[in-house]
């Protein structure tokens, strides 16, 4: 019998961009790398523990907004294009290399990633990843769970309650129309909690969530288990923590396994090595140069002198870290297990872009990891939250700490000087919000159709995502735009609302660009 139980947990979440007005948007790019290189190739490895008859569970959690684009034609469109797109550039990379065997090989290695990936894609998923990713959670192998609409950060829009009640009711609905039962978890934004928010999750039948490590530390009354079990809020939210210990071995690029010598480099790319006039084709329609996905150096080291990239060295190196976390999740359980009067649980939350995007060889290690698990010892379980619940049904009652998983673990990152100009405007749109659905609505058809898109445009200023890039300083100008022109619209819907005249030309144009949760009304923002 198996003496603790280890709980992966993967956030797959990406702000909604999608530009129709636009034949070729740079940040739509955003979603194609992610497919191509995180969630295709999670789907692949899901087939491969399915066909190979593998005892496995892991939670992932698809955000609302990211589930909005999986679904939208247009992007399916976009991003067939950029796959033919990509196969014709690994095309000319295998001919440019042909008398370099080190490059060649890697060449030949991207051009049977991008056909294997356009090929499963069109024939075997009919460009459909929520109904395979389904088809795993409906096997019982995979939770997904749900999240906040648009990533909105709850702990600093809670002014307005209806905000963030909006946020959680919208993201379970959601989940509802994709997947076709209740959500049993939430991956709160951000992992950002604050005393209260489990009212709207016991709401939406929601059985739990995750939080930082600190959330749990320096919860209320002391945790009597640490991390490493299971808790209920007063509302009877189950809620979770993660493990630090094993998030640095994944996380930190210093210490961690990601920064290996012999793993890809990732910010060595051939849209910025290879002659300007022969890549212009595959880069920014400005001409800006940028990542193309197609890398042909390891990290080698603290140098600018790199060394060619060699995927067989890598899988290697891979497999090896993988039976090195077992390793350690094994001494931690058997250290653990004597101390507690129940089974401990390891939970151990990431990114899931990190895996395949950030780590190229990430999904590699993964499913490493949760082979050896299955295969090569006894002493940890792979499990689900909502299964440990169901085995321990009975669990102490705290009030976690205000806690998000950002930079110094509270809002700091989401509240700065870079970004705190956007929340008095969110702030009086929230309320405005409630204002317009007590005085028009029920108005009849326009007026609630109106109303509708007014809660998609304030839920999309919302998402945390701007409030992060602008702190970050990377795509700054975008995010920044992005927050003010959801804003505009919103005010001049509005306008339309109180002067009782309607510009259908412009309803249908908002409408058409910002068009995620079709099925929304303006009852979600109600109490």
């Amino acid at each position: 019998m198996e003496k603790g139980y280890l709980s992966l947990v993967l956030h797959a979440h990406l702000p909604f961009v999608r530009h129709p007005e636009f034949e070729d948007f740079l940040e739509e790019r955003w979603l194609f790398e992610a497919l191509s290189e995180t969630y295709m190739p999670l789907l692949e490895m899901l087939e491969g523990l399915t066909a190979d008859g593998v005892d496995f569970c892991f939670t992932l959690n698809l955000s609302p907004s990211l589930c909005s684009m999986l679904d939208d034609g247009l992007l399916k469109d976009r991003y067939l294009r950029h796959l033919n797109n990509m196969i014709t550039l690994c095309e000319g990379e295998i001919d440019r290399h042909r008398f370099d065997p080190s490059f060649h090989r890697v060449a030949l290695m991207y051009y049977h990633r991008f056909t294997r990936t356009r090929d499963k894609f069109v024939n075997n998923y009919d460009r459909n990843l929520i109904a395979e990713f389904k088809k795993y959670q409906d096997r019982g192998v995979l939770e997904i769970i749900t999240c906040g609409a648009t990533h909105g950060f709850l702990p600093l829009l809670r002014v307005n309650k209806e905000a963030a009640r909006a946020q959680i009711r919208v993201g379970a609905n959601s989940y509802r129309k994709f997947f076709g039962t209740n959500p049993k978890g939430i991956w709160l934004p951000e992992c950002g909690y604050y005393e209260g928010v489990d009212k709207f999750l016991k709401e939406e039948g929601i059985k739990y969530f995750l939080t930082e490590t600190h959330g749990i530390v320096f919860a209320d009354p002391r945790p009597k288990f640490g991390v490493y079990s299971g808790y209920y809020t007063k509302n009877k939210v189950g809620v979770f923590a993660r493990d630090s210990e094993s998030s640095k071995s994944v996380w930190s690029a210093e210490e961690g396994y990601p920064g290996d010598y012999n793993y890809r480099e990732y910010y060595r790319d051939v849209g910025f090595d290879a002659d300007y006039d022969y890549i212009k084709p595959y880069i920014s329609p400005c001409g800006t140069r940028i990542f193309t996905g197609i890398k042909y150096y390891r990290i080698t080291g603290p140098t600018l002198e790199k060394q060619p990239y060699n995927p067989e060295i890598a899988a290697k190196t891979a497999a090896d870290h993988a039976g090195n976390f077992m390793f350690n999740r094994q001494k931690q359980i058997e250290h653990l297990s004597p101390m507690l009067d129940r089974k401990p649980i390891i939970v151990c939350p990431y990114d899931a872009e990190l895996y395949g995007h950030w780590w190229f060889e990430g999904v590699q290690w993964l499913n490493f990891l949760i082979r050896k698990i299955c295969y090569d010892q006894n002493t940890i379980k792979l499990t689900t939250p909502s299964r440990y619940l169901q085995i321990y049904p009975k669990n102490q009652v705290v009030t976690p700490a205000a806690s998000s998983w950002g930079y110094k673990g509270y809002y700091e990152v989401w509240l700065n000087g870079s970004n705190d100009w956007i929340y008095p405007h969110l702030h009086r749109a929230q309320d405005m919000m409630g204002e317009a659905i007590k005085e028009h609505g029920s108005g009849g058809d326009v007026k609630d159709r109106v109303l509708n898109q007014m809660v998609r445009e304030l839920l999309l200023a919302q998402s945390s995502d701007w409030a992060f890039i602008m702190k970050t300083g990377t795509f700054t100008e975008y995010a920044s735009k992005r927050t003010i022109t959801h804003l505009e619209r919103f005010h001049l819907l509005k306008s339309y609302l109180d002067r009782g005249s309607y510009d259908f030309e412009v309803i249908e144009d908002i409408e058409e660009k910002d068009n995620l949760f079709p099925e929304i009304t303006y009852s979600v923002y109600c109490p």
